[in-house]
Parts: C-alpha cells; structure tokens; sequence
C-alpha cells in the first residue's frame, strides 16, 4: 500500500517528459514493459492496470501532462497462446506489440505482462545449432516470439514488480532480462518489492577470505518504511494475538471482526472484509470452512453469499465454481463477501480496499519473510483522511515473526508522523572537539554467555523416564493480547472457549511419530504400549464412545517430552565471563564533514551556535584569576550574576558537545538534554554526552534476559547520554548512563532495563571496587519536574565525591 503502481507511473511519465524535450538523449526511457512475477497474474497484473488511471499532473505540470498521456498507450499482454498450425505470428500478445511498428519512432508503449509471458518456453540445450533442423529452429523461434518482439523495441525500461522473486541468476525471468540488457536499444531495469528480503541468505565475500550471510537485498536503492503511511495513508491497525489453536485464533477473529464490522459499509459502498489466510487447499476446505460456516450463520448472515473459497483447485477439491469472478469484484458496492478463505493468493500485489481484517492462523499460511506483506493487505484506505482502522489475528509465531520485522521500521512515533511537514533538504557541518575536551575512553565490563553441552547418561532410560508423573504437564491459560504497532501490549485476557479434540490411542502414538520427523518408529513406540496407554488414560476424557484431549494438559509438550525420553540425556552448562573492554565515545572515521538533513532532523546546537562554539574553542585560555578576583566573582555568583555567562555565549561548551552538532532521534532527547540536562550541570565538575547515536559510539552494551538457567541475548544497548566525571589526571572516574524512553517505546525497553539495573550495573561495580556506574531511566511520562528532580539526585549522591 506504499504504492508502488503510481511511483512506477510518475517514473514513466518523468521519462517521457524529458524524452520529449530531447529524444537524443539516451538516458531518458521511450517505451516500458512491466513484469510481474510468473504464478501471480492473477493478483498482481489486474492491480498493474491502475496504471492507466495516473493523473500525470500529480508529477508533471500541463499542459506537458495532457500532451503526454496522449502518446502513451496500454497493452495488457495477458492473452493465452494460440493459432496453431500458422505460418504467420501465433502468439496474440506479440500481435498486439507488433502492431506498434515502425519501431524506429516509437515512443509511449507501456506494456504490462506477466513473467511466464516472456521465459524462455523453449530453449535450445545443445550448443551446436547445427544438429536442429529447419522446424526445430522455427519451433523454439516461434516458442519465444514475444520475447524477440520486445527486444527489438527501442530505448526500453523494463519495470519487474515483486522483484525479489528473481533475484536469483539461475531464474528464468532474470535470464531473459540480462539478454534484453546486452541489446543497443536497452534503457534500464528497475524493480520494486514490498519486501526487499532474499529467501536464502546471499554469501558476500569480503577482505581477507572473510564472508558475511546477508538476507537483505543489496541494490536497494530507496525504502519507505510501513509505519509511515500508517495512519497516513493506511488504516490504523490493531494486532492481536493467542498462543493457541488456529480453531480458536480463527473463531476469536471472525467474532471480532464482525462485532466490529460487521454493518460497516464505506463510503464507495462496499462492505469491510476479512481475510483468512488457509495455508493449504485441504485445511481450507475441511477445517477453515466448516469452522467458519458455523459462526457466520450463528450470526444470521448467509453463509453462501457470505463466504468466499479461493483456490486453484486439486484432485480432490477442483477451483470452486464462480470464485474468480466474486474475487476479481470484491471490491465493488454489489459484493457480498464478508470473508475469503485464501490458499497461495492475496499475499502479494491484492488491492482490495475495502478488505479490513487478515487472520494469520499459523505457521506456514504464508512464507515467514512474507508475514509483514501478509498482515498488511488489509491496511489499504478507503477514503482518504479518513480515520479508518483494521484489524489483524495471529498466532505467537507470526506475532513474534511479525514484531521482529516491524522493529527495524519503528523509529519515530505515529504522532510524530502526523505532524510532520513537507521536508526539505539542507547540508549539515559536523566537526569532532575530541581534541579540545581531551576525552579518554571508557573502561567498563561487558557479559559474555557461553553454553557447552554435556552428556549425563549414554544410554536412555526410556522405561523409567515414562513414568507419568514426569511426563504430565499442565496446559498455560489460554491468553488473547492485544497490542499497537509499536508492540506495546494494550490489554490480555484469559480465553474462555476451549475447544475439543476428538482422538484414539493409535491416532495420538502416530502423531508422536510424526512429529519425530522420522527419529522414533512406530514399533520403539509400541514396545512401551503399556506406559504409552497410561499417559494416554491420563490425558484423555470420554467424548461419547471416543476419547478427547483433556484442555487441563498441554498436548504438545506431553509429546515432546515422550520423545525425549528415547534418547540419553543431555544438559546444557551455562559459562558467564566477565570481559573488560575499553570503548571511545567518538569513531572519528564514521563522522562525515557534511550530512544532507531535512527540516524534520532533530540537530542541536543549530549552525550559527556551531560556529560560535568553535571560534569560542579557538581563542586562548584567560589568565588564571588572583584571589581577589575570584573572591569578587564569587560574590556576583551568590547574586546571580555568573561571569562566563557574560563572557561566553556558550560557557557549556567545556563539559559537553565531543562533535556537533548532536543528531537526536526525537524532541524527548533534545528536551532532556537542553532544559533538564545542561541546566543542571552549570558550574559543576561534571560533563554529559550524547551517546545515541549508534554509527559514532563505540559504547555499546550487550544486554541478556534469564530464564531460569538460560540467558538469551537481546542484543547491544545503545544509551542515550552519559553524564561523568573525571580524576585529576583526566581519567574518567564515574558515569552516570541515562535513557529516555517515549510511552510508547517503554515495554520494549523493560528487558534491556531489568539487565542494567540487575546485572551490568551491580557487575560493573562490583569489579571496579566502586560504584562507577548508575542507571538513570526518564520516562515522557514522569514530567519535566520530575525528570529534573531524578537527575538533581543523581548528581549530588552518586557525584558528591
């Protein structure tokens, strides 16, 4: 929903604009094919037709806008391949290109396709041509007619959509691609994704035989992030998640979103929708359905018209009839549809706007890299400004899956979007006064967490580890969360509605095979049949003349731990080391001269301060004072009256500013430091640094979280300030490490949080023989006053020496 169709659109016509100005000139595309990716046409080639409906005037002025949709003309090529037994074109998509000719003066053609329209079909393996006869030639010429015609067109852009399905040099698309880019009349390539991600990590060798693993794709050239169109141009999304059965994370959704939407109807007068993502064709139709059925005629819709299944089709269920048709109108006023039932559809390219809900059920429904995309669809606005939500379920894997990629985009608030203007751009002067403040490096003592594993039997008692009361486990309540996309947790309530799995002693063994992935067989299973069945009685209730799960145990990690019983026993020793390390504040090499910022950044001290401040460091020290002098100085101070302030515009500029400016990542930060930070420290033997940026510091924190025995590595903390003092010699002394956190921001601090105050400051302390280091936390929601009052007593108790 960034869209990625218009900014294709502007390209084209941006293009032709100077195209038309000076038709020489190479560098400007005259013609444009659009690709998109084989096995999708029909989500992504139906939205490519919007296209046609760019109003150029959003780009370009007129009346140069008008004059240039007049030349441009549209082919979809999305005709099937025909005429046989023809000895003139048979492929009705070159037809189409072929009545453009003369090539030599064509300008204007937008072609939009589908990938499978253009591989190489037919492809010569053998590298002597001279064994094909005369009609194997003209087959494989024929086979690949389209694709010849398209080479032939001059100054041609090739645009590939969802581009990160042929980042791969063996795909077929790609080949044909590179053919086309050796050709004289070639103009470019570019591509777009809406994830940028490589479904196997791409080798990149670096110096010395040394490799990294990179998942990203590399030729990025520019990324909007998701979450600022959110509330902008996207609806508002509310996420919600269980860590249950897809059964109750399918019935907790389709409830919500009909009490929520159910009589919503937009103003184009098509009705919110839901989307439920199925995974398979056989889980659609045999659970999903009969599911959803249910509770869509317990609320007195009819589940007929209501209901859409949307599949290709299989052996045992063909492509339901009429569904291409009712998803192709979806989002049109006299569509029903309340709910579509989606298998290996609608992940990429759907622009259905009035679709308002997306329930991701479990894993695999749709690929891990794709879950962001995925849960999106359903975010596309309506109207525009107006305050239109969604909603999004999950089960705790794409959630977690989910938040993990909307964290490398949550930098700034929605609030904060919202206000935000028009940017321009302007270049920044940055300097380095590590000379002039003389600033050491800090020693400090990180944590380092290693793990060997140890084997405590070698042989397994399986027998005796079967016993039941070491295998029976009590099932978690059922818990629903609902959260922001910031990932704060809004609300978590206990789920009420257990739902009841028929099952049978043989049905119940076979599933503990199965999920061994072939490691345990059924006959090492069945050698303990008389402690399997007394697990089984255990776990079980009668449900008619069958048995069905208790609810009060947890089914899965009874499994699990039955399985684990048939191999030795193992434990994993946790190693904690104390490492000291010493980190500069400052990394010279990574602070540019100049920076381009928009009016948006947050820079402080502004330029004409900056270069006050560094003429200010280019006059000579003042004379030492005699005692009369600062006797008199003294007595003005008690006044009121400080003398530097009289002297200096920027007296702060010695206990402060190692580069300038400080780039800082939101109006908290710059609040912090320059009313509450820099006032308090006046006259004081203390010195505060911004430490926030991470491509600058070298101080850096990894940070852990313990469970039990395990420790689990949350990354490195980055903090905000650091507010020290020094020895007579120069040497830093103590460090009082201070971050400010936004409301919105704080619960996914609270780990890093717990680890400061538990671990890093008391570790730190402990080693140096005294109290170095303070963890000092500002929330936005304390207050100026009481942030200032938190600061006030950290400096005269943990700075009093």
């Amino acid at each position: 929903g960034a869209g990625k169709t218009f900014l294709m659109s502007a390209i084209i016509y941006l293009n032709l604009y100077f195209a038309l100005k000076d038709p020489d000139a190479k560098e400007f595309a005259h013609n444009f094919l659009i690709l998109a990716p084989s096995g999708l046409k029909s989500s992504i080639v139906p939205s490519l037709k919007h296209i046609v409906e760019f109003d150029p005037t959003w780009v370009i002025p007129d009346p140069a806008a008008s004059q240039i949709k007049r030349i441009i003309s549209f082919e979809v090529l999305d005709e099937s391949k025909s005429a046989r037994k023809s000895n003139i074109t048979r492929n009705p998509n070159a037809r189409k290109i072929s009545t453009h000719q003369p090539f030599d003066t064509l300008m204007g053609l937008v072609a939009v396709t589908n990938a499978e329209k253009v591989i190489l079909n037919k492809m010569d393996k053998t590298e002597d041509r001279g064994v094909l006869d005369t009609m194997d030639l003209q087959e494989i010429k024929q086979a690949n007619e389209l694709r010849e015609i398209i080479g032939r067109i001059p100054n041609l852009a090739v645009i590939i959509d969802e581009v990160h399905h042929a980042t791969d040099s063996e795909i077929k698309l790609r080949k044909v691609v590179t053919e086309w880019g050796k050709l004289n009349s070639f103009n470019s390539i570019l591509g777009f994704s809406g994830t940028p991600y490589l479904e196997k990590a791409e080798n990149v060798p670096l110096a010395n035989g040394l490799s990294i693993k990179n998942t990203d794709i590399t030729n990025v050239v520019y990324h909007y992030p998701l979450i600022e169109g959110v509330g902008n141009f996207l609806k508002r999304p509310v996420i919600r998640f269980a860590d249950n059965e897809q059964t109750e994370i399918i019935r907790n959704g389709v409830i919500d979103f009909m009490n929520s939407y159910k009589d919503t109807e937009y103003p184009n007068g098509t009705c919110a929708k839901l989307a439920i993502y199925c995974g398979k064709i056989e889980n659609l139709e045999e659970v999903v359905y009969p599911l959803v059925t249910q509770i869509v005629s317990s609320l007195g819709l009819n589940p007929t018209e209501a209901i859409l299944k949307y599949h290709g089709g299989n052996k045992s269920y063909p492509v339901p009839e009429g569904s291409e048709v009712s998803f192709s109108t979806l989002d049109k006023p006299f569509s029903k549809v309340r709910i579509v039932l989606l298998v290996q559809i609608g992940k990429e390219g759907w622009d259905c706007r009035s679709l308002t809900g997306v329930i991701l059920p479990q894993k695999g429904v749709c690929p891990t890299n794709m879950v962001l995309q995925t849960s999106c669809r359903c975010l596309r606005e309506v109207q525009h400004n107006a305050d239109e939500t969604a909603i999004i379920w999950l089960n705790k894997f794409n959630a977690d899956t989910l938040n993990k990629q909307l964290k490398q985009q949550q930098n700034i608030t929605l609030e904060e979007l919202r206000k935000a203007g028009e940017k321009s751009w302007h270049t920044i002067r940055r300097v380095s006064r590590m000379d002039v403040l003389k600033l050491p490096e800090i020693s400090y003592n990180q944590f380092r967490i290693s793990y060997v594993n140890e084997v405590v039997e070698n042989q397994a008692d399986t027998q005796k580890r079967l016993e039941p009361e070491s295998i029976l486990i009590y099932a978690k309540d059922s818990l629903i969360h609902e959260q922001d996309l910031t990932g704060k947790i809004l609300s978590v309530s206990k789920n009420s509605e257990a739902s009841v799995e028929q099952t049978s002693f043989n049905d119940w063994v076979y599933k503990i095979h199965k999920e061994s992935f072939g490691t345990l067989t059924m006959d090492g299973l069945y050698r303990h049949r008389d402690s399997l069945e007394r697990i089984f009685e255990s776990i079980t209730i009668p449900y008619g003349t069958y048995s069905a799960f208790n609810p009060e145990y947890d089914q899965e990690a009874i499994r699990s731990a039955i399985r684990q019983v048939f191999v030795p026993l193992r434990t994993l020793r946790v190693y904690e080391e104390v490492v000291p390390e010493e980190a500069e504040l400052l990394r010279i090499d990574n602070l540019h001269d100049a920076v381009n910022a928009s009016d948006s950044d947050i820079y402080y001290p502004d330029a004409e301060a900056v270069e006050e401040i560094l003429a200010e460091d280019k006059k000579p020290a003042p004379p030492e004072l005699s005692p009369q002098e600062k006797a008199a100085m003294e007595l003005l101070a008690k006044r009121g009256i400080v003398m530097s302030d009289l002297s200096e515009k920027h007296p702060e500029r010695n206990q402060t500013y190692h580069y300038l400016p400080y780039h800082f990542d939101s109006g908290l930060e710059k609040s912090v430091f320059t009313k509450e930070l820099l006032p308090l420290i006046k006259e004081k033997k203390i010195e505060v640094y911004f430490n926030g940026d991470d491509t600058l510091t070298e101080f850096k924190i990894n940070c852990y979280r313990k469970s039990g025995e395990k420790w689990e590595y949350l990354g490195k903390y980055i903090p905000d300030f650091l507010m020290i003092s020094r020895t007579t010699e120069g040497n830093i002394h103590k460090v009082a490490i201070i971050e400010t956190k936004g409301e919105g921001f704080a619960s996914k601090f609270n780990d890093r949080k717990h680890f400061m105050e538990k671990y890093f400051i008391p570790m730190n302390n402990s080693e140096f023989g005294y109290d170095k280091f303070r963890f000092v936390y500002l929330e936005d929601t304390l207050g100026s006053d009481s942030r200032l009052s938190l600061l006030n007593k950290t400096i005269s108790e943990f700075f009093r020496d």
